[in-house]
């Protein structure tokens, strides 16, 4: 599969996003284009805009769809990893903050949402981020649904541990240091300890892992990250190969 030419969508349809959503129905088993928009948009995708129209040209000046077909194949032979459609669009600049990338996996799918992003390694840690998600939930041969609090903190950490590993530290998300150790332990004693049996279809799930209402913004994140982290340096080895997707989420408490 790799790259799918969303080029030639954008092309033709860049100001009816929804039109464009009518090719990736199937993946979506059958849903309405408008459903699948609104989704993807809630993860960074383009509104059309004069902004979103510049930065798709400046993704097709700097053949962006090529470079990240060079990256899928660098790390699907790497990872030995499923192989999967890739769609790229830009990405909805106002959209969390400063970040200017964004990207959202699926078992069997990916998409990137790319702003104004010239330097190849942040294009680079972007899919590994999204890429090693869909790596683990391969390698893990368990249904989403049955995901937990704690599996999805772990698969966050251990997707940027991967980045600090072939990037360098430099590339990590933001998220990745916005609390000390301090305010980690703390979070995870008063608040996550007790929650992550908590299901990935439960609401009390995105609310801690993103930080929503009177949770600290992204702390699951950051603790997943904090965890990983903790569990790499303790042992003094990397956490490679196929070790990164099969080792089980309760290894890192």
């Amino acid at each position: 599969m790799g790259v799918i030419d969303t080029k030639k969508w954008l092309e033709d349809h860049f100001y009816e996003p929804t039109t464009i959503c009518e090719n990736m129905q199937a993946s979506f088993d059958g849903d309405e284009p408008q459903n699948i928009y609104r989704y993807l948009s809630g993860f960074g995708m383009y509104k059309p805009s004069r902004r979103s129209k510049q930065t798709f040209e400046q993704m097709k000046e700097l053949e962006t769809w090529s470079k990240i077909e060079r990256i899928f194949h660098k790390y699907k032979k790497k990872w030995n990893g499923p192989d999967i459609p890739i769609y790229l669009f830009p990405f909805q600049m106002t959209w969390r903050g400063e970040e200017n990338k964004s990207g959202v996996s699926f078992p069997n799918q990916l998409f990137l949402f790319i702003g104004e992003v010239t330097d190849v390694k942040e294009l680079e840690a972007l899919f590994i981020h999204e890429y090693h998600h869909v790596c683990r939930i391969h390698y893990q041969q368990k249904a989403i649904e049955e995901y937990t609090l704690l599996d999805s903190i772990v698969m966050e950490g251990l997707a940027e541990l991967a980045v600090k590993e072939n990037c360098g530290e430099a590339y990590n998300a933001s998220w990745c240091h916005l609390y000390d150790e301090d305010k980690i332990k703390q979070f995870w004693d008063k608040e996550l300890k007790e929650y992550l049996d908590v299901k990935k279809t439960e609401e009390k799930h995105d609310q801690l892992l993103y930080g929503y209402g009177r949770y600290p913004q992204m702390i699951g994140y950051n603790t997943g990250f904090h965890l990983v982290n903790s569990y790499y340096e303790k042992r003094k080895r990397k956490i490679t190969g196929k070790m990164q997707f099969t080792i089980k989420s309760e290894a890192f408490i």
